[in-house]
């Protein structure tokens, strides 16, 4: 009869610890996804304020530069960068890399996508690419050599 009552005790102890665990986890799961909701929200709010801006433009320079073609170089990972830059109706259309000797082929091709975000901004005030830091800097360098010459 003893050991029956042990036995049965401690069963119920284990289902008592067993039921704790499992609501513990649930009660943790609910917060990730509350936690997941809400940054999610988050980025919902950031994505529609940027299109808003992007509509409107005000993420783009308001300063416009004189038509024409116009070179710069500047320093890179392994040596000079020579760009040159066309401006069209004041607003920078193309950034062609003229010559890159002395960088590494897989840098200045992961570089080479800052291109984009100066068009789009109208400006060579971007972010450089990670994982080619130095690579995109001598371009958004050159570029700001080049605009200096387009004037604002």
């Amino acid at each position: 009869m003893i050991m029956k009552t042990f036995w049965i005790k401690t069963v119920n102890l284990l289902l008592i610890i067993f039921i704790i665990i499992c609501y513990n986890n649930v009660i943790l799961a609910r917060e990730k996804d509350d936690e997941i909701n809400r940054l999610n929200a988050e980025i919902r709010s950031t994505d529609n304020k940027y299109e808003q801006l992007k509509d409107t433009g005000e993420n783009q320079s308001d300063s416009t530069y004189k038509d024409g073609r116009y070179d710069g170089s500047a320093k890179g990972f392994g040596g000079n960068i020579d760009v040159t830059v066309t401006v069209s109706d004041g607003k920078i259309t193309d950034v062609d890399i003229v010559s890159a000797n002395g960088e590494d082929g897989a840098y200045l091709s992961e570089a080479e996508n800052i291109i984009d975000y100066i068009i789009q901004n109208n400006s060579a005030d971007v972010d450089t690419i990670s994982g080619a830091t130095f690579s995109s800097t001598g371009i958004k360098n050159a570029v700001n050599k080049a605009l200096e010459k387009a004037g604002r």
